[in-house]
């Protein structure tokens, strides 16, 4: 069975620290997967605001965020600028380029666009894109194959803005099988290869799963006759989480499961059904999401 491994890269420690040490323990297991890269402003400190709300105050609190991020995490961006990930740690995105990782774009200001989204103009959302995906493009030396907005939040109009790139495919959404978004009566090119399993942070500390019962959790969720993508982050899974996460990838291929980046899942499908994005949550996760809806 596979399972479409996602790697999402949000601030500058993840890159930093995360990128590299993930790169090393997936080499070690033979393992390609797809990496979607922040490289703008690293604002997630503004993020701090939430606090103010119960629901996100409960999630920081459930899953230790300040020991999980850490305070470089937690304050990045609010006493000082943010810095620009791509212009100081471009050797990291080579690195996983060079080992044969699928790379992705996840946004130039993962904050804003998070924070945002929903208000956010085309012309403002066009620009992050372009910025974005033109730095990647300088330091890889190859444009972005695919793209995920930051914390699965995507609009009609960002998917709009997204066929203007040469995207094989877009991870904006969670959902439970490969299909092309329908926005305002058209179907769109770029299909969309959404997230079908929970992430550490929704899960942990919830309903009595403690770091010993997590992976078993996560195991639990593969569907065997559906489509499994799961996403790992590079702040929590590639530092504080790593060796949780070796133990998970060892668990699953003794099982059988194969791990693959999430573009070869496109591979060999003939149809692509059509379906909507719409605006819905997640168990365990802060506000609004968009999730995949039947036509």
């Amino acid at each position: 069975m596979k399972i479409g491994l996602r790697v999402d890269v949000d601030t500058f420690r993840g890159t930093r620290d995360g990128v590299p040490a993930l790169c090393r323990l997936l080499a070690s297991h033979g393992i390609r997967a797809t990496f979607f890269f922040s490289v703008g402003p690293d604002n997630m400190g503004r993020h701090l605001w939430r606090l103010v709300r119960p629901r996100f105050l409960v999630k920081m609190l459930r899953s230790h965020a300040a020991g999980l991020y850490g305070w470089d995490i937690l304050l990045r961006g609010t006493c000082w600028p943010g810095t620009l990930i791509g212009k100081r740690l471009g050797d990291c995105l080579r690195l996983a380029a060079d080992a044969g990782h699928e790379m992705g774009f996840h946004a130039w200001d993962h904050y804003t666009w998070q924070a945002h989204i929903e208000h956010m103009p085309s012309e403002a959302i066009r620009a992050g894109l372009e910025r974005g995906v033109d730095l990647m493009t300088t330091i890889v030396g190859a444009p972005p194959t695919c793209s995920a907005s930051p914390g699965w939040r995507c609009t009609e109009a960002a998917l709009r803005e997204k066929e203007r790139f040469p995207f094989a495919f877009n991870s904006d959404c969670r959902g439970q099988t490969v299909f092309r978004p329908v926005v305002a009566g058209v179907l769109l090119n770029q299909p969309q290869v959404p997230v079908t399993l929970p992430t550490y942070d929704e899960v942990i500390g919830r309903n009595g799963i403690d770091a010993e019962r997590y992976n078993d959790y996560l195991l639990a969720k593969i569907r065997p006759n559906g489509v499994n993508i799961l996403t790992i982050h590079a702040e929590a899974e590639g530092i504080v989480c790593r060796n949780l996460f070796e133990r998970f990838v060892q668990k699953a291929r003794a099982l059988g499961h194969e791990f693959t980046p999430l573009g070869a899942l496109l591979t060999g499908i003939s149809a692509i059904p059509s379906g909507r994005i719409a605006s819905g949550t997640i168990p365990g996760r802060d506000g609004w999401v968009a999730v995949q809806e039947p036509v």
